[in-house]
């Protein structure tokens, strides 16, 4: 009982360490292809230094195309824009409907996430207030929808709307846990229309070569106040700053719950006592007779500290072991994230255990070792 209490100690230690890291790994790996010389601008306003940037691009005021365009002519050192408008809708060819994530952007989108069209081409160089009823399918639509069949060239309804395919995503192109492979993407202007919106999710901006980070981004903060009647009420932020904002998130939250999972162990640690309470009961002839033999005091603790390290060292290594093979399972079933237990969780873990086991073993040690001889032999 209690090498399995130290055992499930240690592997819930391992295991949500995996899941932590894991989750920090994904997320950071969902910015990475957010290239240095980029910045992202939010709708909404974080005041509070190092917070969240306020992702979900709600605010009492939008960003809108007037003011990218506006922006594309009066901020020097950009290179492109990608504006961003997410929905859902249903997309339907002839009999054939499937709900689908509707993306409208523009054709430096792909460029900035990376995306490769694996038939036709991206969506047009377009005026970024000019729409065209031209759509990007990902491959997994393309099958719900076609089939088979050639998709490049056909006409898919959209709401009230009618779009010609130009193209077909390669892969999942994956985005923040969206399926990208599930989309369809449409010029910006003409995603504003479909859901009768002014207001862009978020707008990407790439710099131009040889360009700073840091002053575009306050140009850009700079200009959106003086066409939000000076008020700051968009967020602008880079990759690098986003990416420590979610580091930092994350690893408090993977050490909390592993803290918490730490507790369990201080409860294997207490049966570590009771077992080494009843073994000096049962065993106290037997220590009266080493006392007799000359054993020190400090000999017989060391006996039952010994012991009980060993039952925590036994413990702690099943742990490890299904804490890995745990692991090792949940990985198998969610591929896409990148679970891993690191070598400090497991050290940890180990040791934890192990410092918990022989602070609660020393009191009935130390009771067994100041034991009388006389005493102790005469006790059955």
């Amino acid at each position: 009982m209690q090498l399995l209490s130290v055992a499930i100690g240690v592997a819930s230690v391992v295991v949500l360490v995996a899941l932590g890291e894991g989750a920090r790994r994904y997320v950071l790996g969902e910015f990475s292809f957010i290239g240095k010389d980029t910045v992202v601008m939010f709708p909404g306003r974080k005041s509070t230094t190092g917070g969240m940037p306020p992702v979900t691009g709600v605010a009492a005021r939008d960003i809108t195309l007037a003011d990218m365009l506006t922006i594309q002519r009066t901020v020097a050192g950009i290179e492109s824009i990608a504006p961003v408008v997410v929905g859902n809708a249903p997309v339907s060819h002839g009999a054939r409907e499937r709900d689908s994530t509707v993306i409208g952007t523009s054709a430096d989108f792909f460029a900035v996430r990376k995306l490769r069209i694996a038939q036709g081409s991206m969506l047009p160089s377009l005026a970024l207030d000019i729409g065209t009823p031209v759509a990007v399918i990902g491959q997994k639509l393309k099958g719900e929808l076609f089939g088979n069949r050639r998709a490049i060239g056909q006409w898919v309804r959209l709401r009230d709307y009618r779009f010609r395919v130009i193209g077909v995503l390669e892969g999942r192109g994956d985005s923040f846990g969206m399926d990208l492979s599930e989309a369809i993407f449409i010029p910006v202007a003409s995603a504003q229309a479909v859901f009768n919106t002014n207001g862009l999710f978020r707008v990407v901006l790439k710099a131009r070569e040889g360009v700073a980070i840091e002053p575009l981004k306050e140009a850009l903060l700079a200009r959106m106040t003086e066409l939000h009647e000076g008020e700051e009420d968009v967020t602008v932020t880079s990759p690098d700053a986003m990416l420590s904002t979610f580091d930092g998130v994350l690893r408090v939250l993977t050490l909390g719950v592993s803290g918490i999972a730490a507790i369990s162990l201080v409860v294997a640690g207490i049966l570590v006592m009771n077992l080494t309470l009843m073994s000096v009961s049962q065993r106290t002839p037997e220590i009266g007779l080493l006392k007799a033999l000359g054993a020190t005091d400090a000999q017989v603790r060391a006996i039952f500290l010994a012991e009980a390290g060993v039952l925590a060292a036994a413990g702690a290594i099943a742990g490890m072991l299904g804490g890995r093979a745990a692991i090792a399972l949940i990985a198998a079933l969610y591929p896409a994230i990148p679970f891993a237990s690191p070598l400090w969780a497991l050290v940890a873990a180990s040791a934890l255990a192990l410092a918990t086991a022989l602070l609660f073993a020393w009191l009935p040690a130390g009771k067994a070792a100041r034991l009388e001889p006389v005493l102790a032999l005469g006790r059955r």
